[in-house]
């Protein structure tokens, strides 16, 4: 980012949405936080999104003209391409939302929409627990699962830009049945809301040492990185599970791989929505 950028990050979660301005140093300049209740429809939700941003524009004493741009970090499915968010599990209502139209008519500026994962992994990775590594994966720990992976400084992409689902690789054949269409997936396992319906917290853990496992022999990264609401009061047993699994690996040189917890807290995903969109009109 630089020095003299003025961007918009939102986060869309299940349960709430942080909207924030954002300058050219990462700093946040003001936020506000709205419940998403995407039961609502998403008319209810974009308009309450449109008339936060319009608050905290005023707030920081910006108009929209001065923007780079909007960057949208989204509970995924989403398609970056189309701007839409596909994600009926954790935002029922919403749908094939187009959000990016929207908001470009209204701000008169860019807007970008990437998984939500994604967003955060870029805000650790500019100024958090990323910072220096490469590769980073990070793992963060809310309603469900996100997973994303920077590999030599920008994120990886799947088939036709797709984001890759971490949160849903099997860790127990005899698990929970989930919404991914598969058996004890990491995310059924070892979400909040997983801890919620189950209680078992000790399940929880032995999901994060298989998952930990699968994403050191698929992806080798230098750093895993833990965040979500989960970590408030699980890190601890979190990290040492993966790190219990990284030390087993004997395949693939495991002596540099750490384990970190998230540095930027609830705020990662809102710097890395203006990170990606103030780097995006860089780089045009």
């Amino acid at each position: 980012m630089n020095g003299g950028g003025k961007a918009v990050g939102i986060d869309i979660g299940g349960t709430k949405t942080a909207v924030a301005t954002v300058n050219g140093t990462g700093d946040i300049v003001r936020e506000a936080t709205i419940p998403t209740e995407s039961e609502r429809g998403f008319a209810s939700g974009i308009s309450r999104i449109t008339e936060t941003i319009a608050r905290v524009l005023e707030e920081s004493g910006w108009s929209a003209p001065e923007l780079q741009g909007i960057g949208i970090g989204c509970a995924g499915p989403v398609d970056p391409v189309r701007g839409t968010i596909l994600n009926p599990y954790t935002l029922p209502g919403w749908m094939n939302a187009d959000i990016v139209t929207p908001l470009r008519e209204a701000f008169g500026c860019p807007v970008v929409l990437e998984n939500d994962a994604d967003m955060a992994l870029l805000g650790e990775c500019r100024a958090g627990a990323g910072r220096g590594f490469d590769p980073v994966v990070m793992l963060t720990f809310g309603t469900g699962i996100g997973g994303a992976a920077l590999v030599k400084g920008a994120i990886l992409r799947g088939v036709a830009g797709e984001h890759p689902e971490l949160g849903h690789v099997p860790v127990d054949p005899r698990g929970p049945r989930c919404y991914c269409g598969t058996n004890g997936c990491f995310e059924s396992l070892a979400s909040g809301s997983a801890l919620a319906a189950r209680g078992n917290v000790k399940e929880a853990v032995s999901a994060m040492g298989a998952a930990t496992w699968t994403i050191v022999h698929a992806l080798l990264p230098e750093r895993i990185i833990l965040g979500g609401g989960v970590m408030d009061g699980h890190y601890g047993a979190f990290a040492a599970a993966a790190a219990e699994a990284i030390a087993r690996a004997r395949l693939v040189p495991v002596g540099r791989v750490t384990v970190a917890r998230a540095q930027l807290g609830n705020r990662a995903g809102l710097a890395g929505a203006a990170s990606a969109v103030m780097d995006r009109q860089t780089e045009e």
